[in-house]
């Protein structure tokens, strides 16, 4: 095998390294941000859970009770919503979306 072909073979195969790294750090960013968004989503449930608890005290109006917690039903609903879309969009397109993070993140090293 002549020195050309087998440099080329080395070139090759450390490019298929540096993907194959660069896909693993694409994984660890995407599981960590997914983790990331569905622990805000857990915690705006029971803060929102929490201060509606607080407050059912202070509501002398039925009405309002009942408007506050649809309120705040539909708040977290959409909200879990908008995560989800939001996750489902990042896992199409994250080999796009992390590998420019990650470019920026190693040029500023």
């Amino acid at each position: 095998m002549s020195l050309e072909a087998a440099s080329g073979h080395e070139r090759a195969a450390a490019a298929a390294a540096d993907n194959q790294r660069l896909l693993s750090r694409i994984e660890s960013m995407f599981s960590r941000d997914r983790l990331t968004a569905i622990g805000f989503v857990l915690a705006l449930w029971f803060v929102i859970f929490f201060v509606l608890l607080g407050v059912h005290s202070y509501i002398n109006n039925r009405t309002a009770e009942i408007v506050c917690w649809i309120a705040a039903f539909l708040l977290v609903l959409f909200n879990s919503t908008s995560i989800t879309a939001m996750i489902r969009h990042y896992s199409h397109d994250k080999y796009h979306i992390y590998s420019v993070d990650i470019r920026h993140l190693d040029a500023g090293r």
